[in-house]
Order: C-alpha cells, then structure tokens, then sequence
C-alpha cells in the first residue's frame, strides 16, 4: 500500500500539473487507485480546464477533489507539508490501495433524499452497501442548503462509518468548484467510499476551553437557551444571560477581554459521561442575546436536558488543543501499523491568521506523526464525527489518517 502528495506553485495551470503528477508518479511504485486533487482560488477561472489536464497525464479510476483559499501539501525538495494561503497552489496524492475497493460518488443537491426517507434511499443515493463498512471522506459546495441534511442522512445509512472532509473555499467563487473524475462540478457534494483493508481514524481539533461550570438547558426552544440550571445541583433555573455574565466577571483580565469576541457555547454530545473532556463538546457559536429575558441563542437546535458549556477560543488553546489530540491518538494507535498518509481540513479562519505564523497545524501534525503524507486545504466548514454523529464545524482542524487495517 502507498500514499503519496506532490504540490506545486507554478503560476502556469499547465506547469503545476506537470510538475504534480510527475512528481506523484515517479513516487508511487504501484498503479494508483485513487487521487485527491487540491487547487487554490488563485487559479479559479482554470478550474473548468482541471481535470481534463490531469486526464491527459493519469490514469487513476477515481479522482475527487475541490479548491480552497489555501492548500496543503508537499513541495519538491521539503520533507514535511506546507500550507499555502492565499497563493497558488496545486496539490495532488495518489495511493495505490490493494485490497481495498474504491468508489467514488457526486451527489447533486436535487438528488438528496428527505430525512424521513429510510436507510435505503439514501444508500441508492450513495452507491455503497453499509455492511461493506465504509469510510468517507465528503467534499461540498459551501452553498449547498442542506449540508446537515446530508450528514444526517450519511450517520442515518452508516452508522459507525467515519466521515471527514470540508466545504470547498474559493473566495469570490460560485460553482464549479468541486472536481469529480472528469469534470468540475456545480454543486452538491462529491465522495469517496473505501472499504476492505483500510481504516481511517480522525482528529477534530475545534481549539476551544471551557470556562465556568457546566449547566443543563432548563428551557429551549429551537436554538434559543431560555433559562439552565446548575449540573448536580438542585437550584432554581436561571436566564443563560445572567449565568454567562457571571462566568465572565470571575474570569481573569484577559479572558475577559478574549470573551467580547472569541466566545463559544460548547454541547455535550454523550449524555450518560459523566467526567468531560474537550472532545466531548461540540462547540458552536453563540449568536445572539436577549437582555430582555436574559436568553442567548446559538448556532444549533437546543432541548431540554442538554449539558452546556461557555468556551473561549484563541491560539494557545487551539494549539494545546491539537497537541493533546495527536498526542491521545499516537498513544491508542496499534504498535504495529503505520499511518499510510492523511488528508487536513482546516478552517479559513485558523493558520496565520490565527497563529500568527504559517503551517503551524501542519507542522504541529508532522511533529507527532513524521513522514506521514499529509495534503488538504482550508475550508468554509469543516465535516467530522463528535461523540459518534458528523457534524459541520467552524474554526476547527480535521485530520482524517489512513492506515492498512491488517497487517501485511
């Protein structure tokens, strides 16, 4: 089994493929199986003539992809992955996969079952029996309405399958930004099913930390926190506004000032753990206030009996974050399998712009997992599993790692 990436920043369309493909061929030593293409927005108005150019040169059975506002990959002569913002770029990895069957699948929006169809439309839609215990990797048009739709009905049809990928982010960009063998593609969601002897493992690094204590949500309606009451404790509820503005006052002066702009509501996915970790969250933003009635609303649907709790995010924490997630899987990961490569997908919003410097996931990544291939791109939303259920992130890092699941 191999896994490779090439990426190129050549100005030309036509230089950059040369030089991905040549470079990805002469690395792989098996026929490739399947490809993963990544191309900046710098290169949008080409994005019609990708696939075709990649044609020419490849002979790969299934070949997805997408373009983004940055893209990672390995650059000739650098022995770890880059992260290009803002810039051209091209990344390409192509895996020669034995003993694994490869299905690759574009699902236009108009094709998408209702959420109270059963199991089986949506695995018509797919193309790909459950029992075959697949791993998806996604790709969708950030204006695609009903992404969590298509999520929902993906943990709906397979459950247990991990699911990981991004929203495409080419910034000015409407269609057409979504590549799928041939062609690019519209609209929709484009994927790939892998079954057989692979399995892919994922890192959700949504880089936040809890403040205060942990609430349960008295009274909802829709996204909207009317009143929480104090976990264990038996006390009257309270309005969520007064709770908040309590945690904030106890907190130091500069989290007080790191909570005007960088505050998050996190929602326990596991309702029977008892002791939580940063991974049992899955945060979402916090949208509104009412002064009024002292309600909050976020950016998800609320009921009575959730456990709630505020979050900050900021560099620091979304480093620590990370670290502790690759450190906790290089811990569970069986002695005696390697990582075959991986994908990233990271949030516009994080890289420099958060960091302060360039290729710090990535960096961080390789820092724990040397010489693992790594490619992907940044996002306009980001798809991962939280508490066993997929879901669309903001601000977060998603690694999707491969490796064989038997042993040679």
């Amino acid at each position: 089994m191999e896994w490779v990436n090439a990426l190129s920043t050549r100005p030309s369309l036509e230089a950059a493929v040369n030089e991905v493909t040549e470079t990805a061929l002469r690395a792989l030593q098996g026929k490739p199986d399947l490809g993963f293409v990544f191309i900046s927005s710098a290169f949008a108005s080409e994005y019609p003539r990708l696939m075709p150019l990649l044609q020419e040169r490849l002979d790969v059975p299934t070949l997805i992809g997408c373009g983004g506002g940055g893209i990672v990959g390995n650059p000739p002569s650098v022995d770890r992955a880059l992260e290009v913002e803002g810039d051209i770029a091209l990344s390409l990895t192509l895996a020669h996969l034995p003993d694994v069957d490869v299905r690759g699948f574009f699902i236009a929006s108009s094709d998408l079952p209702d959420l109270d169809s059963p199991p089986d439309r949506w695995i018509e839609t797919v193309g790909v029996p459950p029992e075959s215990n697949p791993q998806f990797i996604l790709f969708a048009d950030p204006f695609m309405t009903r992404i969590n739709d298509l999520l929902q009905g993906f943990d709906y049809a397979y459950p247990g399958s991990p699911k990981a990928g991004g929203l495409s982010s080419s910034p000015g960009v409407r269609g057409s930004n979504l590549f799928f063998n041939d062609r690019a593609v519209r609209e929709g969601a484009v994927g790939v099913a892998l079954s057989g002897n692979i399995a892919l493992e994922t890192i959700v690094a949504q880089g936040c930390r809890p403040i205060g204590k942990p609430y349960r949500v008295a009274e909802g309606e829709s996204n909207v926190i009317l009143a929480l009451d104090e976990v264990g404790e038996r006390e009257t509820a309270r309005p969520p506004l007064e709770i908040l503005r309590e945690t904030i006052s106890e907190l130091d002066e500069n989290d007080r000032s790191l909570a005007q702009n960088s505050l998050f509501i996190g929602v326990v996915r596991d309702e029977f753990k008892q002791t939580l970790e940063a991974g049992d969250f899955l945060i979402r933003n916090l949208v509104g206030v009412d002064p009024k009635v002292g309600a909050v609303a976020i950016g998800d649907r609320v009921r009575p009996g959730q456990r709630i709790q505020f979050h900050l995010r900021d560099a620091n924490t979304s480093a620590e974050d990370l670290e502790t997630l690759l450190q906790k899987y290089c811990q569970d990961a069986p002695s005696d399998t390697r990582p075959l490569g991986a994908l990233m997908f990271a949030c516009l919003g994080r890289g420099s712009g958060l960091y302060g410097e360039p290729n710090f996931d990535s960096r961080l990544f390789h820092r724990y997992l040397e010489n693992v291939s790594l490619s992907g791109f940044f996002c306009n939303g980001e798809i991962g599993p939280v508490g066993g259920n997929t879901f669309l992130h903001g601000y977060t890092s998603v690694f999707g790692i491969f490796s064989p699941m038997f042993v040679q």
